[in-house]
């Protein structure tokens, strides 16, 4: 008979939270596609007056250093402050974080389901449902009120974030005459980046809820 445990019900659940959450973070952060599509259709060239290439070569440098793929900051043919640069390396932090917490908490979910599956023990289901039922309400509620306060004032979120992230840095306030890697990076962008990372958020949250309830529903039937 399979036995179940609690405690492995809410590790796994935590870990889920994470994987979806650090998930939904990195793919804005490696499709670079993504932000290819908005050169021309933000009309950056006019605005910064360059050239598609040289656009596309500044922010592959800056993604380059901000994911630890080189060493030195630099952004093309664009200069940049120390002050610039240090936010940059704040920004290398984090989004290297992120990257850890996304492979360690899937390779922490995949230890655990061969250990459930050497040892005949599964994740006790609270309510009658599973981790993964749990960390989608979560997160997609907390994201769905986050999301919707922030569409209400994004300039004021984008300061919260930054306030909450960088405490005590102002190195994030980029004067453009001395740091013009910021004319290539419009807030439009970055809002467009928090609609993807909602976006795929729910629609994750929708499907660890629709496969819980189906895995309900199968169960059940088969006790007939």
């Amino acid at each position: 008979m399979m036995k179940t445990s609690k405690p492995l019900a809410i590790l796994m659940g935590v870990l889920t939270a994470l994987a979806v959450v650090s998930g939904a973070v990195a793919v804005p952060l490696l499709c670079r596609p993504f932000y290819y599509a908005h050169i021309e259709a933000l009309d950056l060239p006019a605005y910064t007056g360059l050239s598609v290439e040289q656009i596309r070569q500044a922010f592959d440098q800056v993604m380059d250093f901000c994911l630890g793929l080189r060493p030195d900051f630099s952004a093309g043919v664009l200069s940049w402050s120390p002050s610039g640069a240090s936010h940059f390396a704040d920004v290398r932090v984090l989004f290297l974080l992120d990257l850890w917490v996304l492979a360690l908490s899937l390779t922490a979910l995949a230890a655990l389901a061969l250990y459930c599956r050497r040892r005949k023990v599964s994740p006790w289901r609270f309510g009658g449902h599973g981790p993964g039922f749990w960390a989608a309400c979560g997160v997609g509620a907390v994201f769905a009120v986050v999301g919707g306060l922030a569409a209400l004032d994004f300039d004021r979120a984008f300061v919260l974030f930054h306030a909450l992230f960088f405490p005590g840095k102002e190195n994030w306030l980029f004067d453009w005459r001395t740091d013009p890697v910021i004319l290539i990076l419009p807030e439009t962008f970055f809002c467009n980046c928090a609609l993807l990372i909602l976006g795929l958020l729910l629609i994750w949250c929708a499907v660890l809820i629709a496969a819980d309830l189906w895995t309900g529903r199968r169960s059940s039937h088969s006790q007939y």
